[in-house]
Order: C-alpha cells, then structure tokens, then sequence
C-alpha cells in the first residue's frame, strides 16, 4: 500500500472505534481499569489509555515516529523528556533563542538538580560543536524559534549528535508535524505544545513527544512520576482537532506568506521575520527541510506604539499563544519573554519594537485591511 498524505493520516491514523464500531474513538473517562487476566495495567498516569493511545498513534505516524506520550502541557512534556534523560553533572546544549519559558524553566531549575548546561549565543554550526564536553548528553533546538523564526539546519545537526554520541531533542511546535517532519532528517526527539497547531483551536492545553521506542520507555519511566499525563477528555478534543491539521496548517502558510509580503512593503516595518522570503536567512535551508513555511512570522515597527498598535486593531486580536484558527498578535518583551531580565532580552534579539504575530485561517485581505488601518 502506498504511504498516506498526511492529510488523509490526520483523519484517521489512531482511530479507535470502540464496542460498537463508530466511526469516532468514544471518550474512555474511567480511571479505574480491570486487570484480571491481563498484563497491562491502564491508569491515565500511566499514558496507556484508550484516548491517549489514539491521541499518539496519530502523531507518531504524522511524525514518522515508532511512539509516545501525549501530556497535560508543553512545558510537561518539556520538562519531563529532560529529566527524564538527564541526571547531576550532565550537560545540555541549548540553541539560541527558545521559548521564554522553556528558558525560565532551564535558568530556574536546572542548578537545582546540577545539571550542568551552555545557552548558544549565536547559531553557527560550529559553536555546537564547539560546546560539547565530555559530559554532554543532549543538543536541544526549538525550529522554526520562538519569537524569531530562525532556522538551522537539521541534517547538520543530527550529525553532531550522531558523531559524538549525543541526543538531538527539537521543539517542533512552530512547524507542526504538516510543514516539518525531523525525525527522517536524522533527529532522535520531537517535541510539541499540542496547545498550539495540533489543538489548532485556543481550548485545549497538551504537550507531546515521540521517538524511537526504547527512548519513550526511558521518558514514561521518569513521567508517570511526575505525573503530567492528559486525561480522556482533552485527549479526545486533541484527536478531533488533529483530524484537521493539515487543512489548517496549509490555509496558514498561505496567510503567512501574504502577510509577510505586505508586511515587509509597509514604510512602518523595519523588519519581518519569516522563512518563506526570499531574503531571510534561513530561507534556503527552510526549502530543504520542510513542506511549508509555517503559519508563523515577527515584525518589528518604527515610530509606533507597540501599545497603540495593538489597541487599534478590530479583528486581529492581542493575545497571548499561537496556533489557533483566528490570528493573534503579542508582544514577546510583555509575554512569552517577560521573565528574561533586559540583558537577556538583548542577547536573544528580544526588542520592544517586536511583535510576533500566529496567522489564521481568515481571509487573507480582510487581516492586511485591519493591519493598515492599525498601522497608520
């Protein structure tokens, strides 16, 4: 049989049809599971239900992945994936530029448990090279990042890894599983805030990881610990959400990529930070390795109040998240970056003339209307 499209897997790779044979998984909200004549134990803490199940199956295949966990955040699945595979004097390599609180939570809590780490303050290939210690154990990236779209290439990357023996971990939440699959590309662990593009809606919070089988034993040992499984019911309006990924995912690309165009002709934007323009600097290396150029972009503005800005628009609305069918906009200096200190926010290109904007799926003319009017 010939491989699916993804937009055919995002129906239905997963589905669980239940004692009746509906056509949807039923939502299984027991918490208590009979375990006589079994081996298996199901608990929801244990990642193994039914609605959990379905939730993986269908990103893992999306993902080209053997497995894994689907959690009650992304920061959950974050930080249970590195606890999980790090131990006192371990060392972690971290891209320049990752989520605020993938960072707060990094600066916050790592000494604590003496893990050691190197935050990159440039993204040469080299400096990962050079960073590695005896002890390093992961090369962690977030592509595209969050807020400034950059993108690094990932076969190159996998080679480090690979050549010395190390875990390549990336956060593919911008992406998506649509528009970037780097497991194919040579990268152990893929991770996801399911909040964002797989809720696809701005109701449902959830994290995910997959990989390869025995990696995923390794991460559920440590998880069920800790305990950030996602119960029955957001697994269900995951997996419903899920089934229309790839129709959302493609409309946003193409909203994105209208905006940007207009965004970068406009006299009060000094800068747009998307990969699908030609003069991007990633832009070559986002033709390789991915499908689509996201849905995604930043903008920084001359002579405007970010404030007043914001306050004008009618339909494009300041909020905070991405990913949702309706198109946002923030501030990362007053949201994703708050907790950074000023120097911080310097060294990762954080200004307070930035916004990053998550485009929907609404007529793309109906969006570049409100901008003008908002940017006059």
């Amino acid at each position: 049989m010939k491989t699916q499209s993804k937009q055919t897997t995002c129906v239905h790779a997963g589905t669980k049809s239940g004692e009746y044979r509906g056509i949807n998984t039923p939502v299984y909200t027991s918490t208590s599971y009979r375990y006589l004549d079994t081996e298996e134990r199901m608990y929801p803490r244990y990642f193994n239900i039914p609605n959990q199940k379905a939730v993986i199956e269908k990103l893992a295949a999306l993902e080209q992945a053997e497995t894994g966990l689907v959690f009650g955040s992304g920061m959950a699945a974050v930080s249970s994936t590195l606890f999980s595979l790090l131990k006192a004097g371990d060392h972690v390599i971290f891209q320049k530029g990752l989520y605020g609180g993938t960072i707060h939570f990094i600066r916050e809590d790592f000494h604590r448990f003496g893990i050691e780490y190197t935050m990159l303050t440039d993204h040469e290939h080299s400096s990962y090279k050079d960073a590695i210690r005896e002890n390093t154990k992961i090369i962690y990236i977030e592509i595209p990042s969050n807020p400034l779209l950059t993108i690094i290439d990932l076969e190159e990357i996998s080679k480090v890894c690979q050549s010395h023996g190390i875990l390549s971990v990336i956060d593919n939440t911008f992406a998506s599983p649509i528009n970037q699959n780097p497991i194919p590309l040579g990268i152990d662990i893929v991770m996801h805030s399911a909040t964002k593009y797989l809720g696809g809606h701005s109701d449902i919070q959830a994290g995910a990881v997959v990989a390869r089988e025995d990696l995923i034993k390794t991460i559920a040992g440590t998880s069920l610990n800790l305990g950030g499984s996602l119960n029955a019911l957001m697994c269900s309006l995951l997996e419903r959400s899920m089934k229309t990924l790839a129709l959302r995912v493609w409309k946003q690309n193409e909203n994105a990529g209208t905006l940007a165009e207009f965004l970068q002709a406009h006299p009060k934007v000094s800068r747009v930070h998307y990969p699908g323009l030609p003069d991007h600097p990633g832009h070559t290396i986002a033709k390789k390795q991915m499908s689509g150029f996201g849905g995604m972009l930043s903008f920084e503005v001359e002579g405007i109040s970010l404030y007043d800005l914001q306050k004008r628009l009618t339909l494009i609305k300041p909020s905070m998240s991405l990913g949702g069918v309706e198109t946002i906009v923030c501030a990362p200096s007053m949201t994703s970056h708050r907790h950074l200190s000023p120097d911080q926010k310097e060294q990762d290109g954080i200004t307070d003339t930035l916004l990053r904007m998550s485009v929907g799926i609404e007529d793309a003319i109906d969006l570049i209307r409100d901008l003008e009017q908002a940017l006059k």
